[in-house]
């Protein structure tokens, strides 16, 4: 199976944060790819925060903002980090950690799962050994059942802890925790809605099913639904990445065009946005155009801006999340176990491009 660049961007932050700094060219070789791939990875990499470049070499950031919170509250902690993985989407939830800690005068420390919720127990303990005094902790959970598979062991660490973007079951042990999320459901709620308010009937959805946002950006559709009093035009077309599986998304994007063709919708939302500027492509060599012949949403909005034709998308609070979870955290170790737990749910906000077009006659 061809390896996806957001992969290869997380096996090329696991050797940076494992040797502390490397070449470009010994990178280029561990990760058996080009060098020009890897300059061009790195590139992307430091854009976001990620890694520091010094003279054909890159090395992992360090934490050098003064402390700068209320009366040094953070002053001298070591904070850990598990998240499932280091590019796109989590990304600006680390980079907004990592900002909010060093402001705090604190130190955050990451481990990356890839997406292996079997391995983040080993690897949150390889946080608490490198001396973590709390923990924010993202799991990587990508279907229904992994809660409750891969789950049990966050409510017993010894330290405080502070779930991201992570709902667990209502009146679990982890319901019980700390957490700061976005409201997906709001943003989905967001984009129906636009849509509608330009003239369309209900959007279709085009979605994955392969991670929690995936997850609740279905069921938030439902929700979004049931809420403006509409009916779904057809069941959610199953979304599959086009360079891990292109006969699926193949598949799947001549369902949308059919359902275009056929009348059935006029508008669709898609996650995520990396999907959708893919299948905005596609759609153009079988004949549909955006806006055109089909008003598009995105969800996520970490690259629809960069689209041909730019795609309005929902931008949840990524980086917000990762700050006030931060900042919750250090608030936390410093009230000490008996102050009351706190769920802090963040609402995306919808970014109008050109991608829906006019409001319709």
């Amino acid at each position: 199976m061809r390896e996806s660049a957001a992969e290869r961007h997380d096996r090329l932050l696991g050797l940076v944060r494992d040797r502390g700094s490397a070449r470009v060219s010994d990178l280029a070789s561990q990760l058996g790819v080009s060098p020009v791939t890897v300059r061009r990875d790195v590139e992307d990499l430091a854009g976001r925060g990620l890694l520091d470049r010094v003279h054909g070499s890159v090395s992992w950031p360090q934490d050098t903002a003064p402390a700068t919170g209320p009366a040094g509250t953070g002053h001298g902690l070591v904070l850990g980090m598990l998240a499932p993985s280091a590019t796109y989407y989590f990304a600006e939830v680390i980079r907004g950690a990592h900002e909010a800690a060093a402001r705090a005068g604190a130190r955050l420390i990451l481990r990356i799962s890839d997406y292996r919720p079997q391995e983040d127990h080993a690897r949150t303990e390889g946080l608490l050994s490198a001396g973590a005094e709390g923990l924010l902790v993202a799991p990587g959970w990508q279907h229904p059942g992994d809660p409750s598979a891969f789950g049990d062991w966050i409510s017993s660490l010894p330290v405080p802890t502070v779930l991201l973007e992570r709902r667990p079951t209502a009146g679990s042990p982890l319901d019980g925790l700390d957490r700061v999320c976005s409201d997906h459901a709001h943003g989905v709620l967001l984009a129906v809605r636009h849509l509608v308010d330009l003239g369309h009937g209900a959007p279709l959805l085009m979605a994955r099913a392969d991670s929690p946002t995936a997850l609740a950006v279905r069921s938030g559709y439902g929700e979004a639904l049931g809420v403006l009093g509409l009916r779904a035009p057809q069941d959610v077309i199953d979304s599959v990445p086009a360079e891990l599986a292109p006969e699926a998304f193949e598949e799947a994007v001549r369902a949308l065009r059919e359902a275009v063709r056929s009348g059935v919708a006029t508008a669709a939302l898609i996650h995520n946005d990396v999907d959708a500027i893919q299948v905005v492509q596609r759609l153009a060599e079988l004949g549909v155009r955006v806006p055109e012949d089909l008003a598009l949403i995105a969800y996520d909005d970490e690259v629809a801006a960069l689209a041909d034709t730019p795609l309005t998308a929902v931008a949840p609070p990524k980086r917000e999340v990762g700050r006030h979870a931060t900042d919750l955290l250090v608030e936390r170790l410093g009230q000490g176990a008996d102050a009351p737990r706190r769920h802090l749910t963040l609402l995306p906000q919808l970014r109008i491009r050109d991608s829906c077009g006019a409001p319709l006659p």
